[in-house]
């Protein structure tokens, strides 16, 4: 039922075997998927490449979501080599140092800007980049976290970035529908990855996920893989505009 075979996405923001979008990688190749992956900076090739291997990638790209230059060869490539595009899984997030471990009400005008820059409006770059190639409709997919309706300890801007990604899911996903195009946000339970060691005490968020959540029990790679899958095949055909949690239960309970 939950068959990708042959779909052909662009997935963006993998660092290393413990990244978000490498659980969506490593599913969806697994289920017959064609894969294009980028890395965001010359000294991160070394260590993307490996993984590139290991998925069989078509297209693997040097891609800074800053620089159109990037976008605009990125989605060339795509559009060159396999002239369409099924889906794109956007999982990247970024906020300086000083804006992510300060106080909301502290943060500079500067660092605002790259944090939903980055954060934020990243994704609707790439969706309008992919729209012409979505020829046949498609997925869109982004990933969130709770902390964007929610305060959560030591999440700060993070979690207002996020809640302008989910914003912007909702108004791409009315947009977009007309086309075929589904837009949709995955919010996994906390995660351990590289970029969740730069929030403070994220064991302790660890730890209360576990006690609190309905299912007593943290979510892995594979989950948020499979939730990636399910929203790229034809089960979700009649699905956008959410945001779907993959957390346990975590969000329903007070």
């Amino acid at each position: 039922m939950m068959d990708v075979r042959g779909k052909k996405g662009l997935i963006l923001g993998i660092a290393n075997s413990s990244s978000l979008a490498y659980g969506c990688a490593s599913v969806l190749r697994k289920l017959g998927a064609e894969l294009a992956i980028t890395y965001r900076k010359s000294r991160s090739e070394e260590y993307v490449l490996p993984l590139k291997e290991e998925l069989g990638c078509n297209i693997f790209k040097l891609c800074d979501v800053q620089n159109m230059e990037d976008l605009d060869s990125l989605f060339a490539e795509i559009k060159s080599t396999w002239g369409s595009l099924d889906f794109l899984i956007h999982s990247i997030a970024f906020s300086p140092l000083a804006a992510l471990k300060g106080r909301v009400v502290d943060t500079t005008a500067e660092d605002f800007s790259t944090t939903m820059d980055i954060s934020c409006h990243s994704l609707i770059r790439l969706a309008k980049c992919a729209e012409p190639l979505m020829t046949s409709g498609g997925s869109i997919i982004t990933l969130s976290y709770y902390g964007s309706e929610k305060v959560v300890q030591h999440y700060g801007i993070m979690g207002v970035a996020k809640a302008a990604l989910e914003s912007a899911v909702r108004y791409m996903a009315a947009e977009l529908g007309e086309k075929g195009i589904r837009v949709n946000a995955i919010s996994p339970g906390p995660v351990k990855t590289r970029a969740a060691s730069a929030i403070d005490d994220f064991s302790g968020l660890l730890s209360k996920a576990k006690d609190k959540s309905p299912l007593h029990s943290l979510v892995d790679l594979e989950d948020v893989g499979n939730m990636s899958a399910f929203l790229v095949s034809g089960c979700a055909k009649n699905i956008t505009g959410g945001v779907h949690y993959v957390d346990a239960g975590y969000h329903s309970v007070d």
